[in-house]
């Protein structure tokens, strides 16, 4: 994500370890053995997903496998009517279970075909279903629900989720946005497979994530159907409802789609646009095979939006980038982030800088490669600033308000090129690679890449990361 500022613990399972409740067992068997209390297993949270940051994110007990999305808006009433079908697994016994929704009403809720109850708590949906679902049980579950969407307003994280315009809608924000228009276990730990269709006036484009399966219109409505075939976080998912120039194509047997606002000028907005293959390939040199299997972008022309966001395959930009001369370096940071954070996903948000830091230092080696700056400029002209405030926040611990500080961005970029600096580019490149690939549609957090850093470099990396990651104050070089 590039926020307004850069255009200037895993659930906890109730498994049993062994016995149970009250009872004793030996720690070993043989002469002595001593017997200790059996451990008590600790409930899972079913209103959170464990996330120190953002304690009511995300629900416990169970594992998205698929989200079926059927969405209809009408821009004249603003109204939104919608049938979400989630295909799940129960990691515990599930006598209810929680989803996150923001605002809207539910009509009605199936569980396994048969009716259930719900209740609401704020955003939090809680449904009971009449047979509880057992552990290690595959379910799905049917919610209709509809009227007219709120978006989210956060003192430090702006407006995010479903805003209307003029002619239509879109849905964008980071941590949290999908909320706003269907039910969700709002966390990037439980990624899932998307088919989401739109249906709105015929006259007006509905464009969102992956694969566009096809389209049909009848009565004056246009349903747009659309696929996304990797795990993607809930975040992530995203939708345009409006009138957008598009521009269609194919890059290496994948499709590519790139949709600007119309009430944009054309210029260098679309240029910038046309060159979303020619930077993807360039990153593709040094990450490793592009994660997905569609291409794009969309430019909105919105001025409550002041950040671009990596929604999967398609990101979103705002049209303030190109006022302010950012042009092509950040699409090199968004479609950066399509390998990191959104094909490798943080596991908790405070790995944040695993996402920001990579798409920084891959935004500053794109404006290498066309001239604007260097990698090493980019590093010196923040590290010789011993008063920035970067220096205040430790990246690989920001804390929950500030997840988007430059700390986290700038860093983050740095603690990359720092790294490359004491590993050399061989191993560095190697380190980028392998961590795409071997934790590909996945999450991950920050030790894992500490431990992959030290396999492939051989070298013992504690000390680096601590002060680069983990401690404020300006590390020495």
């Amino acid at each position: 994500m590039v926020r307004r500022t850069w255009v200037v613990a895993a659930a906890v399972t109730a498994a049993l370890l062994g016995g149970c409740s009250g009872q004793t067992r030996p720690l070993f068997s043989g002469a002595g053995a001593q017997e200790f209390p059996a451990p008590v297993p600790v409930p899972v949270n079913l209103a959170g997903a464990g996330d120190p940051y953002f304690p009511g994110y995300g629900n416990g007990g169970y594992d998205v496998s698929a989200y079926d999305l059927k969405i209809k808006y009408d821009p004249a009433t603003d109204k939104l009517a919608g049938v979400a079908t989630m295909t799940a697994t129960a990691t515990t016994d599930l006598s209810k279970f929680h989803l996150d929704l923001h605002g809207l009403t539910v009509e009605k809720i199936t569980v396994e075909g048969v009716a259930a109850t719900s209740t609401r708590q704020g955003d939090e949906l809680i449904i009971t279903p009449v047979v509880p679902v057992a552990s290690g049980k595959q379910f799905v579950t049917v919610i209709t629900y509809g009227g007219v969407p709120k978006a989210i307003t956060a003192p430090d994280l702006g407006i995010t989720g479903f805003l209307t315009t003029p002619d239509g809608a879109f849905t964008l924000g980071e941590p949290e946005s999908a909320t706003t228009w269907f039910p969700v276990n709002d966390h990037p730990k439980d990624k899932a497979l998307y088919a989401i269709e739109l249906t709105v006036p015929g006259d007006l484009d509905a464009i969102s994530n992956g694969l566009l399966q096809g389209k049909s219109t009848a009565n004056g409505w246009t349903s747009w159907r659309w696929k996304v075939t990797s795990p993607m976080a809930p975040y992530l998912a995203t939708f345009v409802i409006g009138d957008y120039r598009t521009v269609e194509g194919v890059h290496k047997g994948k499709p590519v789609l790139t949709a600007i606002a119309e009430t944009l000028p054309k210029g260098d907005i679309d240029e910038a646009m046309a060159k979303t293959t020619e930077i993807t390939d360039f990153l593709e040199q040094y990450f490793g095979p592009y994660p997905f299997d569609a291409y794009g972008g969309i430019v909105i022309d919105d001025e409550r939006v002041r950040y671009a966001l990596e929604t999967q395959t398609r990101p979103v930009y705002s049209n303030a980038f190109w006022s302010r001369g950012q042009n092509t370096i950040v699409v090199a940071h968004e479609l950066a982030h399509q390998w990191f954070g959104d094909s490798v996903s943080v596991e908790r948000w405070e790995h944040i800088w695993l996402n920001e830091g990579f798409a920084t230092y891959a935004q500053w080696m794109w404006g290498e490669k066309i001239g604007v700056s260097t990698i090493q400029k980019e590093f010196d002209s923040r590290y010789e600033d011993p008063g920035n405030r970067i220096w205040d926040i430790a990246p690989g611990a920001p804390g929950a308000d500030n997840i988007f500080s430059g700390s986290v961005y700038d860093r983050g970029g740095m603690t990359l090129h720092a790294l490359r600096k004491l590993v050399g580019d061989d191993k560095f490149f190697e380190i980028l690679k392998t961590w795409a690939a071997e934790q590909r549609d996945g999450n991950a957090n920050t030790a894992e890449f500490i431990t992959l850093a030290e396999r492939i470099s051989g070298q013992n990396l504690t000390d680096f990361f601590q002060k680069w990651l983990f401690e404020t104050g300006r590390p020495a070089q």
